[in-house]
């Protein structure tokens, strides 16, 4: 429905989500709407006072929905409609919300510039939307858009998955005026590699050999597209560094379950290292 969901930063953020996410949402042609969240403790006897209690959150939110009001007045952006939501975890009302009301991407700046917070990662576990978070990392000032996708893979959700990536990822690339860079990573252990019984030349250009079609499909030019060898996280990192990403485009599966809590071991250590602009495509399994 080209709708995004932006959630407003809080004081601490790196980065201005409101501002970046207007202005994407112009490039992307989406109607933008904002959300708050706020919420607060009471302590001793207040705590248990429902009024003072009531009186306190009406006066939070107000602060905040002025606070923010102003910031879109500043920006042109008066007629963007502003959401204050009183929500202990930011996450089950964003995912929730974001999924019944038809928004098609998410949008929030990460409070640090150098890791996630558990509310980010809570984030990617759970949105069945893409996410944006966005981060003013000074190594993603380049001007491309880099996607990693698993051209290597007979699953047909991982298939699937690899095509909405590269939708996503041509799409970013288009609107925002970067060049699409497209990495897939053949997985080998450094101690493999150090033992030097591998020809990975040979591998790399049997896998170029492979995936030819594929890689046509996509249609980059010939320099665009990245096979390399290693451990995904360090490949993907260092690439996106010598690119100097703005945007880094991956595919997650999250788990469900007693494994809900992680979206697999490769995925999140990619994102922990990761310093781009990231835009997470969960898998509609």
């Amino acid at each position: 429905m080209n709708k995004m969901f932006v959630i407003a930063q809080m004081e601490s953020a790196h980065t201005d989500a409101v501002a970046h996410g207007l202005a994407l949402a112009k490039q992307l042609n989406k109607q933008a709407e904002v959300f708050a969240y706020t919420y607060a403790y009471l302590s001793g006897a207040d705590r248990d006072n429902p009024r003072l209690a009531g009186v306190a959150q009406k006066a939070l939110i107000t602060q905040r929905e002025i606070q923010l009001q102003a910031h879109l007045d500043s920006l042109d952006a008066e007629d963007v409609p502003l959401h204050v939501i009183w929500s202990k975890y930011l996450f089950e009302h964003a995912c929730s919300h974001a999924q019944r009301h038809g928004f098609d991407l998410m949008v929030k700046a990460v409070h640090h510039a150098e890791h996630y917070l558990p509310t980010d990662w809570q984030l990617i576990r759970h949105t069945t939307v893409p996410l944006l978070l966005l981060t003013n990392n000074p190594l993603n000032n380049g001007n491309t858009t880099l996607i990693s996708i698993d051209l290597g893979t007979s699953n047909p959700a991982k298939q699937r998955l690899n095509d909405a990536v590269i939708a996503h990822g041509k799409q970013f690339a288009k609107a925002t005026g970067t060049k699409l860079h497209v990495a897939y990573v053949l997985r080998i252990p450094q101690i493999v590699r150090d033992m030097d019984i591998l020809d990975i030349n040979a591998m790399v250009k049997k896998a170029y050999a492979e995936h030819k079609q594929k890689i046509a499909e996509i249609g980059v030019d010939a320099d665009c597209m990245h096979i390399i060898t290693g451990e995904p996280e360090l490949c993907l990192f260092e690439l996106a560094c010598r690119l100097k990403s703005q945007y880094f485009v991956v595919g997650a599966r999250q788990r469900q379950g007693l494994l809900g809590r992680i979206i697999g071991n490769t995925a999140e250590a990619i994102l922990s290292r990761m310093r781009s602009n990231v835009l997470v495509i969960p898998a509609q399994d």
